[in-house]
Order: C-alpha cells, then structure tokens, then sequence
C-alpha cells in the first residue's frame, strides 16, 4: 500500500527540536519503524534495529561506543530488546551532550513499565504513543471535529453515504497498516499470526510467563468484553487460572499495546481510583477477528457483539485522534454505581480538557437514533451546569445512520464517519 502520513509526524518533528530523546512507542506493525526510520533519514540522521540479532549484538557489546559512532538523530528500533544496558547508555550521552533531537527510540512495549528497565530517562524524553491508522490518517483528512466539540458547536456534516453494514466493515478492517488491503481471509491468517508473534516475542521474552498458553485465551476473553468493565475474578474462574495470574497477564497485554484502559471518570478526583476502568482492544480489526465474527454478520440488529466493537470502533478513532493532537484531552468512562437514585446511568466516554471543559460521547449501533439516547448526556449537563458552570461543552450521540440532528442545549446527534468526514 502507498505511503500514509501520520497525523502525530509533526509533533514529534516539533519535539525533536528542544527534547534530547524522543519516543515513539505502540502495538507491533503500526508503523513505528517506518516512520521513525523516515523522520531519522530525512534529518541526516542514521537507523539501528535491536530486533536484528546481529545489530543487537553489536550494540551490546559496548553501547557507548557504537551509540556515540552514529551520525545523529539516531533511531534505535524496538529499544527494550536492549534492555537497561541501552537504556543507560542513551542517558549518559544524551547527559554529556544536551543537544536536542539526538535519539528517537521506538518500542513495541511500553518501556516505562518493562521489569528489566529501571532507567525511565525522565526530563531527558518526550512520548508519543503511535496507534493503528487512524480512519481520518486513511481518508487523508485532518481531524477538527473533536476541537470543534469543545468549542461548543459541533458543524453540521452533511449527510452520511455509510450504511451500518459499512461501519461495520471498517471496524473489522481495523487500521494496522499492513492489514488494511486485505480480504477477510487474508486479514483472520495475518491477526492469528500477529498475536502469536506478540505473546511469543514480547511477552514471553521479556515477562515472566509460565502459563504461556492462557495469554491468547486471556486476549480472546477480553476480545468477548471489550468496552466493559474487567471483571477480574470471573476471568480467573473462566479460564482456571488464580486472579493474580489474570491481573498480571492483563497488565502485560497492556504494556505490549494489545489492551487499554480508561479510567472511570469523575469531579471528585480520588473516586477515580475506586472504580473498575474499562478496557478496550487496541484494535477493533483484531477483536472482530479473535471474536471470530464478520461485518455482514455484525451488521444484523440482533448480533450480540455489534454494540460493543461499534464502541471499540469509535473511541479507538478518538483516542487516535487525541494522540496525534498538541492539546492534552484525557479519556474516560462514566458509570454510577454508588447512588441509587442514579444506578445504572452510564456514559461511554467522558473527554476531559486541562482546564476541565467536558465533552461527553455516546456510542449506539442504532442508525435510528431518538432523543431518549440523550437521556444520560442531559443528566450529565444539567448535573455539571448546576455545580460547574460552563464546563460541560457538548454531548455527542454517536450513530450509524445518515443525519445530523440537534437534541437540545449543547446535545447533538452525529453519525460517526462525522470524525473523519472533513
């Protein structure tokens, strides 16, 4: 496939001017190599792999030495596989010379929580996390809908030529670079090697496994609960092994990019760490694929899976989005458990700006969607206009049929494509 330009490429362009080390970590085959490989090029810098065993050997030998031979920036890829050893070594040169713009290091591990690296390079780094492609990165479209939220008037998009099928189609696709021009069966040969290969040569290489064969049924289980909330013993009896080998292996498909996690979101900030966060697949081509499931057959209004990949779906495309954009939003969920005069009432995602601007995203399947599919956003404004003027910005339905509406004060009802629509 042609050349696809990362929407996260000037920012990291941008922080190659005033920070010694930048970092470029995510999933396997989301196109760090490539792109770090092109910015290094591009700057006279030279390229080094640490999954090659020779040029890792190379490099181990004296790190120092064949690290301060190189002509700058240096991209060193898949730097955990180096372990401390390189780690150090970046550090101290990065010390002896303060210039910026000398290393961008990739990872298909989140090296700040590898056991075996204790050197986090703090104030010497700038992190990138690269996602998947993007369906904005796909359509060659630079995203402002998200900035346009916040702002507090969502644009009317014309109407969407998707059908539900369609979206389904896209969210089954997923947005790995190599995955995206293949057919279906093409695609369940690529994601059942890709997993293999992530458990074999990350985890199991870097983590203390020795129930390896529970990872990909563990990957699989989560695949069957992405957008929900963990439980973590039920996990355990499902699959018989102990809860803390459950808690351990999901930190681990964590750190290799495979599952994330948003936080259960609140004003009063200690509740956050007392609520079960959701976890998403990184990808809702490989859910759909370790799910073992179809668009055609996702697209029927009684699929059981089709809510929750849609959801997938839709905030991994946010999350992607915020990735790439200088202005720090966080992402969160929103589920009362404690109130009983408000149990039940939930909200897919919560966008949360520095100065505490709120935007709030549902997700439906439905491409019919109605104003009682706002019932929970309004809650919510009414709930923070009372307490915190001003700060709840939008409420978006998100849905898979074709019309913009309006629900009401700062309620709006969008079909999805409205991300990458332009």
């Amino acid at each position: 496939m042609e050349l696809i330009a990362r929407h996260v490429r000037p920012e990291i362009e941008a922080a190659l001017e005033w920070s010694r080390v930048v970092m470029i970590h995510g999933a396997r085959q989301t196109g760090k190599t490539t792109l770090a490989r092109e910015i290094a090029e591009t700057r006279g810098g030279t390229y080094v792999s640490l999954d090659d065993d020779e040029q890792r050997e190379g490099v181990l030998l004296d790190p120092v030495a064949f690290l301060s031979s190189q002509s700058y920036p240096l991209a060193i890829d898949e730097v955990q596989l180096g372990g401390n050893r390189v780690i150090v070594a970046v550090k101290r040169l990065v010390d002896e010379d303060r210039t910026p713009g000398r290393f961008i290091l990739t990872g298909s591990t989140n090296f700040l929580t590898v056991p075996g690296i204790s050197e986090s390079l703090a104030g010497r780094v700038r992190i990138f996390r690269l996602w998947p492609l993007s369906q904005a990165e796909l359509a060659g479209i630079a995203p402002t809908e998200i900035d346009n939220w916040f702002e507090g008037d969502p644009r009317p998009a014309p109407a969407s030529d998707l059908s539900r099928e369609d979206y389904f189609a896209r969210a089954c696709r997923g947005g790995y670079p190599e995955v995206v021009g293949l057919d279906p069966n093409q695609r369940q040969g690529w994601f059942d090697d890709y997993v293999e290969t992530v458990v074999q040569r990350d985890i199991i290489a870097l983590a203390d496994v020795r129930r390896a064969a529970s990872l990909p049924r563990l990957l699989r289980w989560a695949a069957a609960f992405t957008s929900s909330e963990i439980n973590q013993t039920g996990a355990a009896k499902e699959l018989g092994v102990d809860r803390s080998v459950i808690a351990s292996y999901l930190e681990w498909l964590q750190t290799v990019f495979l599952l994330h996690e948003l936080p259960a979101w609140s004003r009063n900030l200690s509740s956050r760490t007392t609520s079960r966060p959701k976890v998403h697949l990184t990808d809702a081509g490989l859910a759909a694929s370790l799910l073992e499931v179809d668009a055609g057959a996702l697209a029927s209004p009684t699929a059981p899976a089709s809510g929750a990949l849609l959801e997938t779906f839709a905030v991994n495309e946010i999350a992607r989005q915020l990735a790439a954009s200088s202005r720090k939003r966080v992402l969160y969920h929103w589920r009362n458990h404690q109130d009983r005069n408000y149990r039940g009432r939930e909200i897919d995602l919560v966008i949360e700006a520095r100065n505490g601007d709120v935007v709030a995203v549902e997700i439906k399947a439905t491409s019919s969607p109605s104003r009682q599919h706002t019932d929970h956003l309004r809650w919510l404004r009414d709930k923070l206009d009372a307490t915190t003027p001003g700060a709840f910005r939008a409420g978006i339905l998100l849905h898979t049929g074709p019309y913009t509406l309006s629900a009401g004060d700062r309620l709006h009802l969008r079909p999805i494509n409205c991300l990458w629509a332009g």
